[in-house]
């Protein structure tokens, strides 16, 4: 008689349903894992063996079998010893078979019988709710798996708690979502001192997910520019909260017990690899881009990436997703994500100083800033320049809006977006906006259309720079909280455009 209990193997944020089935049969005393196991599954028996030796369950002298089914599909991580456990238990008539059939389980095993939070709960929950099955998880982990209101989690301490569940002598109370609540940000606005136009383009981005670039010399407030932007920015909806968490699950970044509503903020060194930012590895893990999901990336010194990472952005920028392909995975993640991109204006950075501007000017800036390649430049909604702020003018008053007040026009602006693509499951926000979605909601009156049409005559815009123009268009209509885009809105989203470019 075979028992079976069921558990999940990892394919990107997908969890892939694995039965495991155990037999235990006469023959010569063994214990043998197949259904292609990776080290640490196949190293499971020897925890499982431990850990029921520890509750005094000792095994019997026949042959015991587990397959993990199906076969062809590589198996991989420490959170198989609780299914194998199950499964075996159940072989051996402790608890009952039905109850094990219907649980979708995965966790660690201790040599004490204890459990270990495991990576990826929160999929494995999403795949159990799928299969109509309960979830079976470390009580560490079941805050963060309760989040999918539809299946029922069972978080349990050791393997003993789980055999009195399953016996019925103590019942374990199911898990309560978990939410983690991030300490109040102490990084206002108003402690940047000046810089008006860079804090109007930081909430025009924050309001409508659009890539921007600064571009200044050192100390010009680039990096502590960008470092104010979460407190602008709303918090995650549930969806995009859910979305998020199943990413870093995998990744292991939620270990407080429970997912965060505030929005991801990565800035990767520009020493990453091509994977640290993409993603890949041996398991195709999810690189920088996916882990900003729903966030911001802020990549300081963009031109000191190398040439081939900054490359790799164009797509993920464009289709929202990225397919990490290697020889063993084709895994595709999701990653729609606010690109906040800083450089200095040349090598040294000081080509806007007149004061200590090198002799090579302007060949060092063009040579300097030419490592970003046209088309990439292309993709940035906004850019602009942010100018050295005198040290006299540290000691001036704080002056304009402080973060709160941003966050409240921002968060306006995101509930009218909302409400307007409420019936376009693929757009959330002005960004996404494209072919005939986007000529419905950002035609610009008659004076707006004429400007925008010299504009792209004079300095040669590409398709791509012209429907740009129109996403951020709306973005300042509606943070201006205009129905229609006007001449003023357009002038606006033109003049962030152009920053910095050549006239021709």
């Amino acid at each position: 008689m075979v028992a079976r209990a069921y558990t999940v193997a990892f394919e990107g944020v997908e969890a892939k349903p694995v039965e495991v089935q155990c037999a235990i049969t006469p023959g010569l005393p063994a214990f043998s894992l197949v259904g292609l196991p990776d080290k640490a599954v196949s190293e499971a028996r020897d925890r499982v063996r431990t850990a029921l030796s520890s509750m005094a369950i000792a095994l019997p002298s026949k042959r015991i079998t587990i397959n993990l089914s199906p076969a062809d599909m590589p198996k991989e991580g420490s959170h198989f010893d609780l299914p194998i456990a199950l499964a075996l238990l159940a072989a051996l008539e402790i608890i009952p078979k039905d109850a094990a059939e219907g649980t979708m389980a995965l966790g660690e095993l201790s040599l004490d019988g204890s459990l270990i939070a495991v990576l990826g709960a929160l999929p494995a929950a999403m795949a159990a709710a799928e299969e109509g099955r309960m979830l079976l998880c470390p009580k560490a982990s079941g805050p963060e798996a309760a989040w999918v209101g539809s299946v029922q989690v069972i978080g349990a301490a050791n393997l003993a708690d789980v055999v009195r569940h399953y016996t019925g002598q103590a019942p374990i109370v199911a898990s309560e979502p978990g939410e983690v609540t991030a300490p109040p940000g102490g990084r206002d606005l108003r402690d940047v001192k000046g810089q008006e136009r860079a804090k109007r383009a930081l909430e025009i981005a924050a309001a409508g997910r659009h890539h921007l670039m600064m571009v200044g010399s050192p100390g010009s407030g680039k990096s502590m520019l960008a470092a104010r932007l979460p407190g602008i920015l709303p918090p995650l909806t549930p969806t995009e909260a859910l979305e998020t968490s199943m990413i870093h699950s995998l990744a292991g970044l939620l270990s407080e017990g429970g997912i965060s509503r505030t929005r991801p903020f990565r800035e990767p060194h520009h020493t990453a690899s091509m994977a640290a930012i993409v993603g890949g590895g041996r398991r195709a893990s999810p690189g920088e881009i996916s882990l900003a999901h729903n966030g911001v990336l802020f990549m300081d010194e963009f031109p000191e990436f190398p040439r081939g990472v900054l490359e790799t952005l164009r797509q993920p920028i464009e289709s929202g997703e990225v397919m990490v392909a290697r020889a063993n995975a084709h895994v595709k993640y999701p990653c729609r994500f606010m690109l906040v991109a800083a450089a200095n204006p040349c090598k040294c950075g000081h080509l806007s100083d007149p004061a200590r501007a090198c002799s090579r000017a302007p060949v060092c800036g063009e040579d300097y800033m030419g490592r970003i390649s046209g088309p990439l430049m292309d993709r940035f909604d906004l850019r602009v320049e942010v100018p050295p702020v005198a040290f006299r003018d540290l000691d001036l008053p704080a002056s304009g809006d402080a973060s709160a007040a941003v966050a409240a026009r921002v968060d306006t602006a995101r509930e009218v977006q909302a409400a307007r693509f409420a019936d376009h499951p693929d757009m959330r926000l002005n960004a996404d906006a494209e072919g005939q979605a986007l000529e419905d909601i950002a035609s610009p009156d008659a004076e707006g259309r004429a400007l925008i049409n010299r504009v792209a005559e004079r300095f040669g815009l590409s398709a791509r720079g012209y429907h740009r123009v129109l996403r951020v268009a709306r973005t300042i209509a509606d943070l201006d909280g205009s129905h229609s885009v006007q001449y003023p809105h357009v002038a606006e989203a033109v003049s962030f455009r152009l920053a910095g470019m050549k006239e021709l």
